[in-house]
């Protein structure tokens, strides 16, 4: 199959196969006599794992690991797991800063009470030097790994 039967098979843009191709997260593809990348059904599998790993957030180097160790099979799965869970861990991080974040905008908004420009309640927090939110308290255990 072609790339463009490959971008369809997976849902990848084409210039995003090229760059998986570049960074050696794809194989460098067989070509065609006239130059043409071609791709067989194991490019198809090795594309979806790459796809189901970026949308569940990985980093192109986590998709890199998790694709090595789907390679070696007889190996201990402690590994993904590992990964997974600096992942999550990761994830759960930010989302506290963006609920900081939002508490922040929300008392910034409600604090707006409309007339002038000049006694606008926004465009002066915006105009301090530093913020005025401290993110909360980091959590140092995943609630997903946590005991009942």
């Amino acid at each position: 199959m072609l790339i463009g039967g490959l971008a369809k098979a997976t849902g990848t843009k084409v210039n995003t196969i090229r760059f998986y191709e570049d960074i050696g997260l794809m194989p460098e593809p067989e070509r065609t006599a006239a130059g043409q990348r071609t791709y067989t059904e194991r490019d198809v599998k090795r594309l979806a794992f790459i796809r189901q790993a970026r949308k569940l957030g990985f980093s192109i180097e986590e998709a890199r690991s998790l694709l090595e160790l789907k390679n070696t099979p007889n190996g201990k799965c402690d590994k993904a797991s590992d990964i997974a869970k600096r992942h999550l861990l990761s994830i759960e991080e930010r989302l506290t800063h963006l609920e900081a974040l939002r508490a922040e905008l929300e008392n910034v908004v409600v604090s707006c009470k409309g007339g002038d420009l000049s006694d606008c309640k926004i465009i002066e927090t915006l105009s301090q030097s530093r913020p005025s939110f401290v993110p909360a308290k980091k959590r140092t255990r995943s609630r997903a790994f946590s005991a009942p």
